[in-house]
Formats: structure tokens, sequence, C-alpha cells
């Protein structure tokens, strides 16, 4: 081989390195989901696990990316996505179960994953504002003109996409994620869950240390915020674990950056802090299963034994050797304390095979429960039958 094709072959071996490693710190640095499978919402059907008495069907198909949901007042449920931009008011005309009708109220967002709605207007947060969409269910076919109510949150991408809901405080919750895996950030907004009026006025934080929450409910006794929280990445397969927590109040910490899920201290951040000043995780859940939407049950048709349970989308882990999550799991709630951590439905992959990522999970009038998958494209109901209990 002459001393040319060496030089070739020396640059080309080490422009292929360079790009490898460049690919494997984008992936660990952004948190980007590498590919997992190929989603089907028939393949999570036939392969769901369920629990005797209950039994799951496809409420829509399609509807790509499917992330947060909120139901308007007249049965009208819309649906909000991260990577596609776009969000879609899903139409059951006959009552049947079934969406009939699809609409895409909006394209090409900044990552419109929250989805709200209030007094006949549908309220949609990007990254960095929060839209309001006025008389939306009577104008499906139509959408007016949104009006923004507050376009001051940060614009930073990474954990910038958001959950949001209305308190009983008649507040919009609307959290800001931290604008990295794990950093200390100047801007106190950042690792927080903030709060506005209904007309985007008057932000605060009500809490702050909390690294990412894309989905949280109150107690409906108690009327105190309960919310799931990501635990931070590259601290092993089992460490840190992804967190549910309770803020009764507001002005509390939850500990992030400096510890984590039940005060494990960060390798970086911890030094010099003190794990009793800030508020532990009231139920640790699994490692990296990326805990997302949430909601109390009020089902009137699940058995009473499930009424104030939580319910959590567990999306699944993508940066651990072996998957864990892709599930919706259960905790009993008793005097403020779960007593219990189990797995309600589970199938949404079979051993590595991936085939959906529940993403959020709300409960419809009927007492049945829908559920969102972004990898699928689909929305799934699970109902239950008192005869087929047993």
């Amino acid at each position: 081989m002459t001393k040319k094709k060496k030089w070739y072959f020396a640059r080309y071996f080490l422009s292929a390195a360079i790009i490898l490693v460049l690919a494997y710190i984008i992936l660990k640095g952004q948190g980007v989901n590498p590919p997992v499978g190929s989603g089907s919402a028939d393949k999570v059907i036939e392969n769901l696990k369920l629990l005797p008495g209950f039994k799951a069907s496809i409420y829509a198909k399609n509807i790509e990316n499917a992330r947060s949901l909120t139901m308007g007042a007249s049965g009208t449920l819309f649906v909000g996505t991260r990577k596609a931009g776009n969000v879609y008011a899903i139409v059951d005309s006959d009552k049947d179960y079934v969406g009939d009708k699809v609409y895409t109220i909006a394209k090409n967002l900044f990552m419109p994953c929250g989805v709200a709605f209030k007094d006949g207007s549908l309220y949609v947060a990007e990254v960095n504002r929060v839209l309001r969409y006025d008389n939306i269910e009577q104008s499906l076919q139509n959408p007016p003109k949104p009006v923004v109510i507050n376009d001051s949150f940060p614009k930073k991408e990474w954990h910038g996409w958001k959950f949001i809901a209305f308190g009983p405080d008649n507040k919009l919750y609307v959290p800001v994620g931290a604008p990295c895996n794990v950093c200390e950030s100047k801007d106190p907004r950042f690792a927080s869950i903030m709060r506005i009026n209904p007309d985007g006025t008057n932000p605060e934080i009500f809490a702050s240390g909390v690294r990412n929450t894309v989905g949280f409910d109150w107690h409906p006794q108690t009327d105190e915020l309960w919310f799931t929280e990501n635990g931070r990445d590259w601290m092993g397969d089992n460490l840190p674990p992804d967190e549910l927590n309770h803020a009764p109040k507001s002005g509390m910490h939850f500990g992030f950056p400096y510890f984590h899920g039940d005060q494990i201290p960060d390798p970086e951040f911890s030094k010099g802090k003190k794990a009793e000043n800030f508020v532990p995780c009231i139920q640790a859940l699994g490692p990296h299963v990326a805990a997302l939407g949430m909601r109390f049950c009020q089902s009137r048709q699940f058995p009473a034994s499930y009424t104030n349970c939580i319910f959590i989308a567990e999306h699944g882990s993508w940066n651990r050797s072996k998957k864990i999550g892709y599930r919706i799991t259960m905790l009993p709630i008793v005097n403020n304390k779960p007593t219990a951590y189990k797995v309600f439905l589970s199938g949404f992959k079979t051993e590595e095979k991936v085939w959906g990522r529940p993403a959020d999970l709300m409960f419809l009038d009927d007492g049945s429960m829908l559920i969102s998958d972004d990898f699928a494209d689909a929305i799934y109901r699970i109902s239950f039958e008192q005869s087929k209990q047993n």
C-alpha cells in the first residue's frame, strides 16, 4: 500500500471516528431518543396485559405524535404534540367511544405539548408562550387566530415542552424544565413549576428544584398538587429513580440539581449542600422510566378500590441497557402517602421491541380511561366491565 493510500484510509477512519464521537455527544447531551422500533397501535392492543375485567380498544389512530390530553365542555378531545408541532381535536359524534373526525387546530407550532380547556377556550403551551383559542368547539373547521396570553417564558428547547392544567385556584400551571441534563441556572424559572392568571398575567414560581415535569394533578379531596418528575441521565442504569412529588403549598424546593429521588446526592452539584434543606420525593419510581402524564382516578366505572389512586404513564427508558417503563402504573394514596407502586397495564413493548410509548392519560365522563401514545400515533380506551371481572 502506498503512502498516499495509507493517508487516505487514515483520514477516512479518523473522520468516521469523529462522526461517531459527535453522535454520541449529541445523543448524551441533548437527550434525543434513539429509534427503538416501529410503532403500531394494533400491536399495542394485541400485546396489552390487562387486569381481570378490563378491556382495551383504539379510540383514535393516525394522531401523529399524540401527547397531552384535555377535554372540552362539549366532549371534544384536544391533543397536544411535541415533535409534530400540531394540535388536534377529536370528535366522537355518535358517542361510541371511537373518534369519528379529527381536526387539526394548529400546525407548525413550537413543541405545542400542553393543552388545557377553560370557559370555552383552548389553551396551548408552546416552549416560550401560551396561546388561547376562543370559542373553539364551535370553530373546529375554521379555528380562530390564537390570542397570545403570555410569551415571556424561556425559549430553550431542552425540556422546554410543557404539560399545562388549571388548578383549583383558577391559575394555569406552566412548568419550565431544566435547560440541560443537570446544571444550575441563574434564571430561577428554569427547573420550576410556574403559574399564571387565565389572561396570562402575574407569572410566579410555585415550586422549584423540579428538573422536568410533564404531568401533574390535584388531589380531589385536598386540592393539593402532585406531579411526576424525570430524573437526570448518565448516573447508570439504576440511578436515579424518577419521582412522584407532593406539593401541598407554594415555595417548596424539590432538590434538583443537588439531590435526586429520595435524596441521592448529585456527584457534582451536591457539594456543600444539605439534603434536609430540600423536599425528597414522596415515591421513588423506576429509574429512567420517563414518568409523564398522571391523573387521580375519580372513575365511576372502575372498581371502588381505584378511587383516588394515581395513575402514571411511564413513557419508557431510552438510555438504559435494558428498557423499562412502557406501561401504566398505579399508586393508591392513603393519608397523603402512596401505599403501593404497581403495574396497572403493560405490553407497550415485548422484550426489547417497542410498539408504543404512553405519554398521557385522562378519564372520560363514563369513567373509562384514555391513553395517548406518541410513538404509535394513537389513543387507546381502557374500560371496565363488572360482569367480566371474574
